[in-house]
């Protein structure tokens, strides 16, 4: 379906969609004003940052010790979106420093807050699923446990859908600058895994296994971003430190053509015109039309 201009979620939403919180989140997470991606191999990069992003914000040590753990899931996913939301703006805001001499913050200004609205969102959603567990637990009336039991598990696949759809875009920063997202990946994952590197924490791993876990994603989610801004810059000029709204310098003036040669991109017509067009000679003929005969005349050398 068409994505309507001016619309965050396209148009592409309607009461059936709500029966399916995937598609909800689809159009949510990921709205109308992001752009379009450039490149697939870029998009085949970018997935797998986010399954590379995915084990270093939520870990994977929630799924060796002691088996899953959906509270210390939900946990993970609080304390990531904690990080996310302070750490998103002072990273951005270093780059709008960066920035300050290849143009404005003015020029920036729709879709920053249209960034910071995706990124309250989230971390809201992510904040009313524990919410929402803890009135489950707390209540003994089957209407409220039902009720909100539903809408618990909707949310859950919202959210959870939405994580997906953030990881990619990181909250729409593309709209802002194509490097910002994989920026954002390398700076969020190496963030996560800084306090375990500097307490020694490895969660009953053992050293070999601790590094390895620990290590192990944002050294990947950071030779992929390094990758897809290679491929950016290499591929369509667009650099990190370069300000989104600067342009490739204008072409320089063209060199004067020879004279008697046609302009560049004209076809070739010869110097008379179009010999095949109407006729601009004496007389309204063209010089390639039939001549008239001319009487025979036997003291021309040529009998014309």
């Amino acid at each position: 379906m068409a994505r309507t201009r001016g619309s965050w979620t396209g148009g592409t939403l309607t009461a059936r969609s709500l029966l399916k919180p995937q598609d909800v989140a689809r159009a949510v997470f990921h709205p109308a004003w992001i752009p379009q991606p450039l490149d697939p191999s870029v998009e085949r990069l970018k997935r797998f940052r986010v399954i590379a992003g995915a084990v270093a914000s939520l870990g994977v040590f929630t799924f060796i010790e002691g088996g899953f753990d959906f509270t210390e899931l939900l946990e993970n996913a609080m304390t990531a979106s904690v990080v996310l939301l302070f750490l998103t703006p002072l990273t951005v805001g270093a780059m709008l420093w960066v920035w300050r001499r290849g143009g404005t913050v003015r020029q920036l200004r729709v879709p920053l807050v249209n960034s910071l609205l995706l990124l309250l969102l989230f971390v809201g959603c992510v904040a009313a699923v524990p919410a929402l567990v803890q009135t489950v637990n707390g209540s003994a009336n089957p209407v409220v446990i039902i009720g909100v039991g539903l809408t618990m598990m909707w949310m859950l696949i919202f959210t959870a859908y939405g994580a997906v759809r953030v990881s990619g875009n990181f909250f729409g920063t593309a709209a802002v600058h194509r490097c910002l997202p994989p920026l954002l990946a390398v700076v969020t994952s190496w963030l996560m895994a800084v306090p375990d590197l500097v307490t020694g924490d490895l969660h009953g791993l053992s050293l070999t296994l601790g590094i390895i876990f620990i290590l192990g994603a944002p050294v990947t989610v950071t030779a992929i971003a390094l990758l897809e801004m290679r491929r950016l810059k290499r591929r369509y000029g667009i650099r990190l430190k370069d300000h989104p709204a600067t342009r490739a310098p204008a072409p320089g003036p063209v060199p004067p053509m020879p004279a008697g040669m046609p302009p560049a991109g004209a076809p070739y017509l010869p110097p008379q015109g179009n010999p095949y067009g109407p006729s601009h000679a004496p007389g309204g003929q063209h010089p390639y039309a039939p001549h008239p005969r001319q009487p025979y005349n036997p003291q021309h050398p040529y009998g014309g």
